[in-house]
């Protein structure tokens, strides 16, 4: 994919056609973050570390440079360049600039004080600032930002890493979905593609696109399935592996199963908690996260459940595709759903 004035990268406010999008010099960047100081470090992003900075007008700015070593290359460069220029939602972090200079790759983001959604959620003590109606809030943030992807936008667009890490928060705990760099485009009346190269977070990618690379817009539902459920716990999915349980959601339909759903509840927002409102996020969550996509609804529909209170929902299904331990049980299983069963190779970061 050929970069819109790509050969004028080097020059120094150059638009790209048709956004708001300007290319920036690296020396730019460097001094905005103080020559990309540990003591400017935000955290981690999925292809390097980003960046506190400060243009000459003030305007803060988060400023990610991508790693050498991150694996992904001008290609994946470009298409996150091409995607978020076009993109335009209140829950979707907006791009301001970007630099390609040699073997350096930086993009430049608003600034979103408040970081990102994993750094209240899994802190023990910052997450009681997270009470229920800020979390049911960030909820639909994040269910309208996917929407918006999947359907209203003029591109269609699979995000494919959606996590707590990759959503950032405004001042005001508004919720921004960011991280397209695993993004991909779907055109025309595509509604699924395959890939051999699977990306993404292990523990967060749906069952066909694991096992069979298999993704769609219903790989991003499981994957904000399996958010929701974190957001409603207040804990990482991971944290539920143990001898008794394969993750987050296996447990979550354990207690749904035993009629004990509110449970999960994070007990520092239990007291404060709508009851009605949390067993319908857990009810939609369980539906996100089916292991088939066909019995997963899409975001139009989940937007329509998480703010309609008397709306019918389906009943879950027992997921049964939630263990690595599981693993060859499990593609078996898979494999007998008549889907397709080419090996795939794996390349996944552990969130």
């Amino acid at each position: 994919m050929d970069l819109p004035g790509s050969g004028d990268l080097g020059v120094e406010g150059h638009k790209l056609s048709g956004s708001e999008l300007t290319f920036f010099s690296f020396s730019k960047g460097a001094a905005a973050t103080d020559n990309f100081s540990n003591a400017n470090k935000l955290g981690q992003g999925g292809f390097g570390p980003v960046f506190k900075g400060k243009l000459q007008s003030g305007e803060e700015i988060a400023v990610k440079r991508l790693s050498r070593k991150s694996g992904q290359g001008a290609e994946e460069f470009k298409n996150e360049i091409m995607l978020i220029a076009k993109l335009q939602h209140r829950n979707l972090v907006r791009l301001l600039g970007c630099c390609i200079d040699g073997e350096e790759k930086i993009l430049l983001y608003e600034y979103m004080p408040n970081k990102s959604l994993d750094s209240f959620l899994f802190d023990p003590v910052k997450q009681a600032q997270l009470n229920w109606r800020k979390r049911f809030n960030i909820i639909e943030g994040i269910a309208r930002g996917l929407l918006y992807l999947h359907r209203d936008s003029r591109l269609r667009i699979i995000h494919r890493d959606l996590k707590a890490s990759n959503i950032l928060l405004d001042e005001e705990m508004n919720p921004k979905i960011s991280d397209f760099g695993m993004a991909r485009i779907f055109g025309g009346n595509q509604n699924e593609a395959n890939t051999n190269r699977i990306v993404g977070t292990y523990g967060y990618m749906a069952p066909e696109y694991a096992m069979e690379g298999l993704f769609s817009g219903k790989s991003d539902v499981y994957s904000f399935g399996l958010l929701l459920l974190e957001i409603i716990c207040g804990r990482r999915n991971t944290s539920f592996c143990t001898a008794d349980n394969s993750g987050i959601i296996e447990y979550a339909w354990e207690k749904w199963d035993e009629g004990r759903s509110m449970d999960l509840v994070d007990r520092s927002i239990s007291n404060e908690c709508q009851h009605d409102e949390a067993l319908r996020c857990i009810h939609i969550a369980l539906l996100c996260v089916q292991d088939l996509a066909v019995h997963r609804p899409d975001m139009s529909s989940v937007v329509l459940m998480l703010e309609t209170e008397n709306i019918r929902l389906d009943s879950p299904r027992q997921p049964t595709l939630t263990s690595p331990k599981r693993a060859e049980d499990a593609i078996l299983w898979y494999q007998n759903q008549d889907l397709s069963s080419d090996k795939v190779a794996v390349s996944v970061t552990v969130g």
